[in-house]
């Protein structure tokens, strides 16, 4: 199964570290999180890959080039930031018309992907995509779902004050080959994932969740706790 690894981000909140190195390669004990992902992703079976670039694109270039997994990446490089569905959709075609997965690969996450799939393969018949999801102690800081007995999304709320639960997006999405039709033949101009897809789809979004170590690395506690774990 195809992936994209959103990997463009500018790790703002991690500054001074992300000065100098991107967000996607900052090391989580000692290996670059990329790396991690990429080790991951292909022990489960999943691969070939297809990587954005943007913020120190040459780092990344260089450590995909020497890394043991050059042969199954291929970079492109965005020199404006597309969005997370912006992105996507410049890029329907990598996954040849098939079942494939969405990835933003600034979390550190060690979810088993073999269920993952599974669970996609076996979800409700009306439902388009597979999203992972977590329980967060943090949820007004997340994407926080509401759902029904069968696990398929009713409710969305993006970084809101007190929201109704702590299960969290994970971001990270099993794309089925219907709703990457439906994107290009109607959402070709949509830019966030989070904001514009996910609301087009709800009540047609199965759910995973994991329970598995999932952290969002993105301010220096968060980056901490996940080289700490």
């Amino acid at each position: 199964m195809r992936a994209i690894l959103l990997a463009a981000g500018l790790g703002t909140r991690l500054r001074p570290l992300t000065d100098t190195v991107p967000k996607c390669l900052v090391p989580i004990k000692g290996q670059p999180l990329l790396g991690i992902w990429l080790k991951h992703l292909i022990e489960a079976g999943i691969g070939p890959f297809l990587i954005n670039t943007y913020y120190l694109a040459e780092k990344v270039s260089t450590f995909i080039r020497s890394s043991a997994y050059a042969d199954q990446v291929e970079l492109v490089h965005e020199p404006e930031l597309l969005g997370t569905a912006g992105t996507l959709i410049a890029n329907l075609d990598f996954f040849a018309g098939e079942d494939g997965l969405l990835i933003h690969a600034d979390n550190y996450c060690l979810a088993d992907f073999k269920s993952f799939v599974s669970a996609h393969r076996n979800r409700p018949a009306e439902c388009l995509m597979t999203m992972m999801i977590f329980r967060t102690d943090a949820p007004s800081s997340c994407g926080i779902v509401e759902l029904d007995d069968r696990d398929v999304v009713i409710g969305f709320h993006e970084k809101v004050t007190s929201p109704p639960g702590n299960l969290a997006n994970g971001a990270i999405y099993l794309l089925s080959p219907d709703l990457l039709k439906i994107l290009s033949a109607e959402m070709r101009t949509a830019q966030d994932f989070s904001t514009e897809v996910i609301p087009r789809f709800i009540g047609r979004i199965f759910t995973y969740r994991t329970d598995h170590a999932f952290i969002d690395i993105g301010t220096p506690e968060t980056y901490d706790k996940a080289n700490t774990l």
